[in-house]
């Protein structure tokens, strides 16, 4: 992947050829959204801008084909978080644009993309129809409640704010390779937020899921930064600790199968809040710390060193 981040930034022309070719895919638009925030982010705002102009051709084509405008929102919304973070150097403020991405997206697609949301709302309604009849042997006894409209876009918008992100975090890592290795890591290592908005964000999140069955998916939006968070306090253990990747590799898998671990996860981020990990860890590590052989501050001085010091004081 360095190698490829090497290649587009090569050259201007070879930076718009592989963002528009991959845009025009379903399996590799995250790669032409990746570049158009690593332009951003190395070049500036107005080359990203007019990268992303050009990128959103193929996007606006298979939008218009397929009725799909999902590979257009992942654009705009990378492109907006890349311009964030080159504008605010704030990867704190960058993670809380991932909520406006999140939120934007659901309300678009509510305005703009009726049609598709019906046709998901449909194969969602077959699918747990057929899962209802095969788990009750034909009865028909099990009922399984189909999700809104407003229900998958709040789904579709916070899936389009996190993967916004993803390929943001993946342009800042290209960045940092190229031209500051490490930076990014220790940069989101100490990604954190202030408890009052933790609480907000929080309590925002658990008034949604209890308004109704529709907006528990506008809930996960407002859990997005402090999911993004969590994962930030996670390698920051990890780097802590010395575990290697395979041990952040397994988290991420726990995660994402059980629905327990991703509420875990946001109570570890509220818990961190309160308690600062980080700085505990820190302290630790630094009184586990051996001492050095020239270090004598709390050791007891005898007359040698203290003539050693009125020697210094008359020189």
């Amino acid at each position: 992947m360095r190698g490829l981040a090497s290649y587009v930034m090569s050259g201007r022309y070879r930076a718009l050829l592989v963002a528009v070719a991959s845009s025009g895919s379903l399996l590799f638009a995250w790669v032409g959204a990746a570049i158009v925030a690593l332009v951003t982010l190395r070049r500036g705002v107005q080359p990203g801008f007019v990268l992303l102009l050009w990128t959103s051709l193929p996007a606006l084509l298979l939008a218009q084909i397929t009725g799909d405008s999902t590979i257009l929102a992942l654009l705009a919304g990378t492109a907006a978080l890349a311009i964030t973070l080159r504008l605010t150097v704030s990867l704190q403020v960058t993670a809380l644009g991932s909520l406006a991405v999140a939120v934007l997206t659901g309300l678009a697609l509510l305005a703009f993309s009726e049609r598709l949301l019906d046709e998901l709302a449909r194969v969602f309604e077959e699918f747990l129809r057929a899962v209802a009849m095969q788990a009750s042997g034909g009865g028909g006894g099990i009922e399984l409640r189909p999700p809104t409209r407003p229900q998958l876009a709040g789904l579709m918008g916070t899936a389009n704010g996190a993967l916004s992100f993803l390929c943001l975090a993946l342009a800042r890592y290209w960045q940092a390779a190229l031209y500051n290795p490490g930076g990014f890591g220790a940069e989101f290592r100490a990604l954190r937020f202030p408890p009052a908005l933790v609480a907000a964000l929080l309590l925002g999140a658990l008034a949604l899921a209890s308004a109704g069955f529709s907006l528990r998916t506008w809930a996960a939006a407002l859990l997005l930064p402090l999911t993004i968070a969590g994962f930030a306090l996670l390698h920051a253990r990890a780097r802590q600790r010395g575990h290697g990747s395979a041990w952040m590799g397994a988290a991420y898998v726990i995660w994402a199968v059980f629905d327990i671990a991703k509420l875990a996860l946001v109570g570890l981020v509220v818990a961190d809040a309160l308690v600062d990990f980080r700085g505990r860890w820190a302290r630790g590590a630094a009184g586990a710390r051996p001492r050095r052989r020239d270090d004598r501050d709390d050791e007891p001085r005898g007359d040698d060193d203290a003539r050693d010091d009125e020697t210094k004081d008359d020189d």
